[in-house]
């Protein structure tokens, strides 16, 4: 043992320091200990929320791209249906163009037939007429000659007023 009037720096004596490095070596195991029961699972912990968080940012990604994608697509669509609308509407009038044509030449075509029909009526009442008239100027005839032969009237007077009548009677059917 050391002389007592030795001391020691600090007071340091053995027992102190054999305390100190026991401390220290068991506040190592504990570090350890702890560590591996309570720091491991915290970062594990922090590690899968990380790469959840990160695998939600790729899913947000790659969502918002698929929905770029949608929406140029439906802006597609909506082009082509404008111009699919435009070319239905435009087929649509060349058709009512058509249908038109061929109701104002299908009503020509019949305006025609009513006209040509109606000459036709016309020339009939003519010659009806005509008919009419020729039987009138028999049954006039046919009466002047009777006045004739009962008042003797030469031939010559009764060609006169034969001719005299024809002459009146054809001006007016003669000219229509």
């Amino acid at each position: 043992m050391l002389a007592q009037g030795y001391t020691f720096l600090f007071n340091l004596d053995a027992q102190l320091l054999f305390d100190t490095v026991l401390l220290a070596v068991a506040v190592f195991f504990l570090f350890m200990l702890m560590s591996y029961l309570l720091f491991n699972p915290a970062r594990k912990l922090l590690k899968d929320r990380q790469d959840r968080i990160e695998s939600d940012i790729n899913t947000a990604i790659a969502d918002k791209e698929s929905a770029a994608a949608l929406k140029a697509e439906y802006e597609g669509k909506l082009k082509d249906i404008d111009k699919e609308a435009e070319a239905i509407l435009t087929e649509a009038r060349q058709k009512a163009l058509k249908n038109q044509n061929k109701i104002v030449d299908d009503a020509k075509e019949e305006a025609s037939r009513i006209i040509k029909r109606a000459r036709e009526e016309v020339e009939l009442e003519k010659k009806h007429a005509m008919d009419d008239m020729k039987q009138e100027m028999i049954q006039i005839a046919s009466l002047m000659a009777q006045k004739a032969v009962a008042a003797s009237i030469t031939t010559d007077i009764q060609d006169t007023l034969v001719e005299e009548t024809l002459k009146e009677m054809g001006e007016s059917t003669w000219l229509s």
